[in-house]
């Protein structure tokens, strides 16, 4: 969706352009044996319904109207998480859109990071930020594990992993068929996981590869062609799920089936308007409430806004949405400021 999104905003010369030097920003195509959500050519969801085509897409660039989104929204970086948390003491720091610092059992994991300006193949097209990351670059502890949902440009930033891999040399954990793309630039310290597998990332800490219900793509000619997944994270101080980018599905009940109890659930709230064509790929916040009362951690925290408009919601909408679903209950759905860090108790 991203990259339609990309075309949409420079359609013209830009689109032929873009048509032309698709296939060199597509990702490598996985080639594996056929399961349940891999045909032998591409991934698909375990239920439907299927995102919205092309067509679709045109006719929601076309007739659809954003919400308000400040030109940039100026805020103060948050202070210096501290260089570890041990035991089972548990820190999160929200950075923004889907980069979270989850800090325990004295690792650092990062999830989809960018501090790009554009989540977008281009420097002059797609998706901006409409403000500065919540934590300077500078500013993070040693990261030891970075976990990927899936290859969309707001999600899996290459600038940005290259910067964590020169300064950090940190694990890098993604699902199915992101491992060539990773090689490609030099990430060589990776991992590649189907749904329901894992992988120690220390002595105490395994992380799941659980199923999503999304899409891949980083150009038309790569749609499908690796995996989007979440992502559940055994700690000394209980399960943490990431939820990565997802649709409601029944996934969710797989998930809480496996896992049980959970300390801390990382939920996304935004681009889901208009409704119609984004209900197919992205939570709403009264969904992800849904999601956050089946689940039952101990404290929610919402992601995947207030960063870069992606779709017709406005910058304060996903929030005010949220805010409107829980209504007069005290709730442990939080939402944190831009570079917030707080301890889940």
């Amino acid at each position: 969706m991203l990259i339609l999104w990309i075309m949409a905003g420079a359609l013209g010369g830009a689109a032929l352009i873009y048509l032309l030097v698709g296939r060199a920003i597509s990702a490598p195509h996985y080639r594996g044996q056929i399961t349940d959500h891999f045909d032998g050519r591409k991934f698909h969801n375990l239920e439907g319904p299927e995102r919205r085509g092309f067509l679709d897409f045109l006719r929601w660039r076309l007739t659809g109207k954003r919400g308000q989104w400040n030109r940039w929204t100026h805020s103060q970086p948050g202070a210096p998480p501290p260089r570890r948390v041990d035991g089972d003491k548990l820190r999160i720091t929200f950075i923004n859109h889907a980069t979270v610092l989850v800090q325990t059992g004295g690792l650092n994991i990062l999830t989809d990071p960018i501090w790009s300006d554009r989540a977008s193949p281009f420097t002059w097209a797609g998706p901006k930020r409409h403000r500065y990351p919540g934590l300077r670059f500078g500013d993070l502890p040693p990261i030891d594990v970075v976990l990927l949902s899936h290859n969309h440009y707001d999600h899996l930033d290459i600038a940005s992993l290259i910067s964590l891999k020169e300064e950090h040399k940190p694990r890098f954990v993604a699902g199915l068929g992101n491992l060539a793309l990773l090689q490609d630039h030099g990430i060589t310290n990776a991992v590649e996981l189907d749904w329901w597998d894992k992988t120690d990332v220390s002595g105490q800490v395994t992380v799941n590869c659980v199923p999503a219900k999304h899409f891949s793509g980083r150009s038309l000619s790569d749609l499908d062609r690796t995996l989007w997944c979440g992502f559940a994270i055994k700690t000394p101080a209980g399960t943490i799920y990431f939820a990565g980018d997802t649709a409601m599905g029944g996934h969710f009940n797989q998930i809480k089936e496996l896992f049980g109890e959970f300390r801390l659930a990382l939920l996304p709230i935004g681009a889901y308007l208009p409704g119609w064509f984004m209900h197919p790929v992205h939570l709403s916040p009264s969904e992800a409430l849904k999601v956050h009362y089946l689940l039952q951690p101990a404290a929610s925290v919402a992601i995947h806004f207030g960063t870069f408009a992606l779709g017709d919601d406005g910058e304060a909408e996903p929030v005010r949405e949220l805010q409107r679903a829980l209504g007069n209950q005290i709730s442990n759905f939080w939402v944190l400021e831009h570079g917030e860090g707080r301890f889940v108790d």
